[in-house]
């Protein structure tokens, strides 16, 4: 079943969850992502983990190097787009 989590961070404090689902939910996210220009990023192993938080939790410190790198990647796309 398709999973989904969504981040907000607003670079002052560490990312919180700000949506999660699982089905038609899940799909829903995405699809809000998308009318909105959000990234998507796929990767099941960090969606699991994820999920298990609340939310408005902020990620755990275990997850910032990964949150960090997929941040990093979505700021480089955008820049390359102007």
């Amino acid at each position: 079943m398709q999973k989904a989590v969504a981040l907000k961070y607003d670079y002052t404090k560490a990312p919180t969850v700000v949506a999660k689902g699982s089905g038609q939910l899940a799909e829903k996210i995405m699809a809000v992502a998308k009318e909105n220009n959000v990234m998507l990023h796929q990767s099941p192993e960090l969606v699991e983990m994820l999920s298990t938080l609340e939310l408005g939790e902020e990620i755990p410190e275990a997850l910032y190097l990964a949150v960090a790198e997929i941040i990093a990647f979505a700021h480089s796309l955008k820049e390359t787009q102007w």
